[in-house]
């Protein structure tokens, strides 16, 4: 029995001692430099023809708090060692999913960001990237009726995807 113990210790104990030397390693995905401290997320103001007014403040809180709750990083108001920059440059509502009658089946709600990312301690993972996502509802309901569930969706899919982009490589 005790060495079964023994064995199962050391088959365990290198891949422990790998995983410590591999920086800052966290089981949520994100391998951010051990020399890193802080992030600063800046506003990312609302600059699309149409506008929806929450959404500047839901996309800049939603991405502050990914990095609250997933990493050790402090937020700081400028500065970090991670910066984030951008703003939203497109909210549009445009029929997809055309029928026979020439009415669409579906309408389709999209948002794109641009977001300038930098990390002052390996500027090789620094980027400017437009993100853009999406999601459909039915041409029977209103734009009104659906908006603030849709909005909530898609702005969770950009943050992953920004926060998966600086900090996840996989």
């Amino acid at each position: 029995m005790r060495r079964n113990y023994i064995l199962t210790f050391l088959f365990i104990m290198p891949g422990v001692l790998l995983l410590s030397r591999c920086g800052n390693y966290s089981f949520t995905g994100a391998s951010i430099p051990p020399e890193a401290e802080t992030v600063t997320i800046s506003y990312f103001e609302n600059k699309a023809p149409l506008v929806n007014p929450g959404l500047s403040q839901m996309l800049t809180n939603e991405l502050k708090d990914r990095f609250q709750s997933q990493t050790s990083l402090r937020l700081e108001d400028y500065g970090g060692d991670l910066n984030f920059q951008g703003e939203i440059v497109d909210y549009s509502v445009r029929p997809v999913a055309i029928q026979g009658d020439d009415r669409a089946a579906m309408n389709r709600l999209t948002i794109s960001v641009n977001v300038t990312f930098q990390n002052r301690l390996d500027e090789a993972m620094n980027y400017q990237t437009t993100f853009s996502k999406y999601e459909e509802y039915g041409s029977d309901q209103s734009l009104g009726s659906v908006e603030d569930q849709l909005t909530q969706q898609i702005v969770e899919y950009l943050v992953e995807d920004i926060y998966n982009k600086a900090v996840v490589n996989w």
